[in-house]
């Protein structure tokens, strides 16, 4: 089993943590820049015409929305896996390099202007993600002993590095994505992820060997009930994009609404396993319903969250006025750059505020209503500006959008840390990664929701905006109406 590393005499540290930590901070710094750079332009490229100086694929806007929210969902559900292959088959070490290596063929698959490349391009960096994204943070927390006082500062380090490559991602690939040309902006996301690999494979020694070898090697029998699992599941997508496609959708939407399908269907089955295993427990099964309701709103909160790259930014390039002075204007891309800057401005500021109040801070119940009230209220404002343009065809200044991820920021940092620690907390026995799989499935599920949601009402964008941020404030009112059901469900976690 992995264990942490001791620390080579002489060795020098990287702020007084592990070097290991320098070489995992760049390695997710460079593959967060990728990811954020080509979701930057996703949209923006799939919306685009097909012919003109920078021509995109010419897809429908509604559309757009359900395959990058189906894209996304993806990327939320393949870590499930991906932390299985990593603890049974190949270790995290390997996880890491190999899920790299396949997000960068994947995002030069992209720099290549032919559409076949496009969806094996976005199919890659959903498979790659999944072993790299959950695997890199189990390395980060195998370099500290369980009890050591760093550990939470490190993690903090190691998050800052996330929102550094999100916030350069959108400005870099962005501004040569739209001014330049889409394929050269994602080849810049690839060349990130290329350089994360290579200091990566450079650094390695710096780990000590930490994830060289799965802690708990598969069977050969657990092998093969795996590659049935997986037929199995090829399968029912077979089946459902056909019925999709009987029903009259077309053959891209088909493959949206199966995927849709699947991702509801996934959370479903974890739930019934979970609650089979708590049968006779009843402080378990208690905990097991409170963290329904955590799941659900979760599920809403990044329904509304994560069409960032989607109906927000056709949003600021076809509804907002994004001149900055009379002679400059930036890239509708650049804003999705504001959420990462206002996370660094306010992270220490909330974790200072619950640090202060300590056992007086709100429950995470309450932060969870609140949060669902808030990211709820960005949308409904939205409405505002979009009804003025309906109407009279006058562009918004910038200052809502930017009001909007000042709000979402907000939202996130009320929801996101807390909803993950209190999953960890509220895991019955043997149920941990089970419980992890399900806060994953939750982001997954509310983003291939959320894309679906805007597919329909695409023709009337008020709506949209109403229909998801109407549905994020009732929930989060539910939830603070039975805070105190919620609670005694909870029981000690905070």
């Amino acid at each position: 089993m992995s264990t942490a590393t001791t620390p080579v005499a002489g060795e020098r540290t990287f702020f007084g943590h592990p070097r290991g930590l320098e070489t995992l901070f760049f390695t997710e710094m460079w593959e967060r820049f990728s990811y954020y750079g080509m979701r930057a332009l996703l949209v923006l490229y799939m919306t685009a015409p097909l012919t003109g100086d920078n021509p995109g694929l010419g897809i429908d806007d509604g559309v757009a929305k359900a395959i990058y929210g189906t894209y996304s969902g993806l990327v939320y559900l393949t870590p499930v896996a991906g932390g299985w292959i990593a603890d049974r088959l190949i270790g995290l070490r390997r996880s890491v390099l190999y899920g790299g290596v396949v997000i960068a063929c994947g995002h030069f698959l992209m720099a290549m202007p032919t559409e076949l490349s496009f969806w094996l391009g976005l199919l890659a960096i959903s498979l790659g993600t999944g072993l790299l994204k959950p695997n890199v943070s189990g390395i980060v927390g195998q370099l500290y002993a369980p009890e050591d006082a760093k550990r939470d500062a490190g993690f903090s380090l190691f998050y800052m590095g996330i929102n550094i490559g999100s916030f350069a991602a959108p400005l870099i690939c962005g501004t040569l994505g739209q001014g330049v040309g889409w394929h050269l902006g994602f080849g810049a996301a690839g060349v990130g992820m290329t350089l994360g690999i290579l200091q990566y494979v450079l650094g390695r020694r710096y780990l000590h060997g930490v994830g060289d070898k799965p802690d708990e090697p598969a069977t050969a029998q657990e092998r093969k009930h795996v590659l049935v699992i997986a037929a199995v599941v090829v399968g029912i997508l077979a089946v459902l994009i056909t019925a999709f496609v009987i029903a009259g959708q077309s053959s891209v939407t088909a493959v949206t609404s199966a995927v849709t399908v699947f991702i509801l269907i996934v959370p479903l089955w974890y739930f019934r396993q979970v609650l089979r295993g708590t049968s006779g427990d009843a402080r378990g099964r208690s905990r097991v319903t409170a963290f329904i309701w955590l799941f659900l709103g979760a599920a809403i909160f990044w329904m509304i969250f994560e069409q960032s790259g989607s109906t927000l930014t056709l949003f600021a390039e076809n509804v907002t006025n994004l001149a900055v002075t009379s002679g400059f204007s930036i890239p509708a891309s650049w804003l999705q750059s504001v959420n990462p800057l206002f996370i660094v401005i306010f992270a220490p500021v909330f974790s200072a505020v619950w640090l202060r109040w300590g056992d007086r801070a709100p429950r995470t119940s309450v932060k969870f209503g609140v949060a669902l009230l808030i990211v709820g209220f960005s949308f409904l404002l939205l409405t505002i500006p979009m009804s003025s343009y309906a109407n009279t065809g006058h562009k918004a200044t910038i200052w809502w959008l930017v009001t909007v991820y000042l709000l979402q920021t907000w939202g996130e940092l009320l929801l996101s840390p807390n909803g993950l620690s209190a999953t960890t907390k509220l895991a019955p026995h043997g149920a941990l990664g089970q419980f992890l799989a399900l806060w994953f499935l939750a982001t997954s599920v509310g983003t291939t929701v959320g894309g679906q949601i805007a597919r329909v009402t695409s023709n009337d964008p008020v709506l949209s905006f109403a229909v998801c941020g109407g549905m994020a404030v009732a929930f989060g009112a539910i939830m603070l109406s039975v805070v105190r059901k919620i609670n005694a469900l909870m029981g000690d976690v905070h």
